[in-house]
């Protein structure tokens, strides 16, 4: 049995979608779900999954050998970030190496860093008038979202799409693709 820890800022979605996945598949558990937002939705979807959920403050956070603690107490295989908004610290980096994946909501490198996240990056995207967005699954570095890319999704943008249009289209992809590449990377 491989054990993933979900972290999550947010309402949620990709967290019930990769639940949702995993428990039609065998051999892979989301084993905790960590997030730093007292007031998520993904609270109460964990709550109403049975899946073990986690608040750290950004200060009980940043501070590595409590989250390691807790993480190696799971036995925790992969970690997966799913919408979570605080920086990766390097020590946690380190300590699992190329076992820290991120989705981003754009085509990398393109749209990428700090503060470029949900509906910040589709409003980028609409006012630069591009022709197709997507997806792009890394692996976490120092860096905010210049990780290795495992895989990209791409989705047509017609000029009417607002940014909102946008997010649905990338969302779609995000729900289609993120569980079968956490599959993947773990059966390797």
């Amino acid at each position: 049995m491989k054990n993933i820890a979900l972290f999550a800022s947010g309402g949620g979605s990709n967290v019930l979608n990769i639940a949702k996945f995993f428990q039609k598949q065998g051999g892979i558990k989301i084993s905790l779900v960590v997030t730093n937002n007292p007031s998520a939705g993904v609270i109460e979807k964990c709550k109403n999954l049975g899946i073990p959920l986690a608040y750290l403050s950004k200060e009980d956070f940043l501070e590595e050998n409590t989250l390691e603690k807790m993480l190696k107490g799971f036995s925790i295989d992969l970690i997966v970030l799913a919408g979570f908004l605080l920086k990766i610290p390097q020590g946690l980096i380190k300590a699992y190496s190329n076992k820290i994946i991120n989705i981003h909501p754009s085509l990398l490198p393109s749209y990428g860093g700090k503060g470029m996240y949900g509906m910040h990056v589709h409003r980028a995207v609409k006012a630069a008038g591009e022709v197709v967005s997507g997806i792009s699954i890394h692996y976490v570095n120092d860096h905010y979202d210049q990780g290795a890319l495992i895989f990209q999704a791409q989705t047509t943008i017609i000029p009417t799409d607002s940014p909102e249009d946008i997010a649905v289209k990338v969302q779609a992809l995000e729900a289609l693709h993120f569980p079968k590449i956490i599959a993947q990377i773990l059966h390797d």
